[in-house]
């Protein structure tokens, strides 16, 4: 019984979405919905891509990418606010909201590194496309998603240890719905301003500096669909790489909202629906967009359709 007291000292209760809702029964039937299509879309588009021969290229590889990342953040949060709403409890250990934190900044890190290195993708075949398969081989495909994963565990190792290693108040109370180390932060006893101003250095290094990369892809990009003669190239151009835009847009703002915003300063019920944004919303839009906007996916969409009909009639 003591041990059992003694762990629950170190438990943090996460206030979540639905404290001030006045419609929690709605809310949560809302993200429920949000959290099957999120994993159906990107599910099905990573399966496409690994599964059709026309898929194969470095572009797709790299989607694919985006989608499992996508299905880990939206797992990493969303089932544990579901569970908590269901049973009445809103309890997670420290070891849960370590792991928890670990993993919302490991997949947040690689996926700014994989849309920008997407946006390097797309730069190479619309401005470059006599080295675009020179440059962009299978090796250098893999190496480049290693890198994505690799470089947001490093990124997301350093911080959870160091956030974690603060000493909290008599407060336990976060004032999220998952883990998050600005949230947990105002928990500390100790000065976190220098920590602060770190998390704002890597913001500018992992949110800034790689959208400033992507708009000049972009831009460039831009530039040299307007000079093409064929269009049907040029509307395939834009269509591409107009997705890639929105994608690009719907993740990086609301981060650089959060993260590049001095001293914290959001309201709590705003930092929270910019999270939801971010962590919620945008993986489930993410497939949407590149599906329904992308002939070659719909048509490999279509032949899996079509075979598991014949297959149904046939039996």
């Amino acid at each position: 019984m003591q041990q059992g007291n003694e762990s629950s000292i170190t438990d943090f209760i996460l206030l979540g979405l639905f404290s001030d809702s006045r419609h929690p029964g709605l809310l949560i039937a809302i993200i429920l919905f949000i959290l099957v299509v999120a994993i159906t879309g990107n599910s099905v588009l990573a399966l496409l891509i690994w599964g059709d021969a026309h898929l194969h290229t470095p572009m797709y590889f790299l989607l694919s990418q985006l989608s499992l990342m996508d299905l880990t953040l939206i797992s990493t949060t969303v089932p544990k606010m579901v569970t908590d709403f269901f049973s009445g409890q809103s309890f997670i250990s420290r070891i849960g909201c370590g792991a928890q934190l670990f993993l919302y900044l490991m997949l947040g890190v690689a996926e700014c590194v994989l849309l920008t290195l997407m946006a390097f993708d797309r730069y190479l075949a619309i401005c470059s496309p006599l080295r675009y398969p020179v440059i962009m081989t299978p090796r250098v495909c893999l190496q480049m998603a290693i890198g994505s994963w690799v470089g947001g565990m490093l990124i997301s190792l350093m911080h959870t240890v160091y956030a974690m290693n603060f000493s909290t108040c008599d407060s336990r109370k976060i004032h999220h719905f998952f883990c998050e180390i600005m949230a947990l932060l105002k928990l500390s006893c100790e000065d976190t301003s220098t920590y602060e101003k770190v998390v704002l250095i890597t913001g500018i290094v992992f949110l800034l500096i790689p959208f400033g990369l992507v708009l000049t892809s972009y831009i460039l990009i831009f530039l040299t669909v307007l000079h093409m003669n064929s269009p049907e190239g040029r509307h395939k151009a834009l269509v591409t790489c107009s997705s890639h835009l929105s994608v690009v847009s719907l993740y990086f703002g609301p981060a650089m909202i959060i993260y590049m915003t001095p001293g914290s300063s959001l309201p709590a019920d705003v930092d929270q629906r910019l999270f939801v944004f971010d962590v919620i919303i945008t993986p489930m839009l993410n497939p949407l967009i590149y599906s329904l906007r992308n002939k070659e996916v719909l048509g490999a969409l279509r032949k899996v359709l079509w075979r598991k009909l014949m297959f149904i009639v046939k039996r």
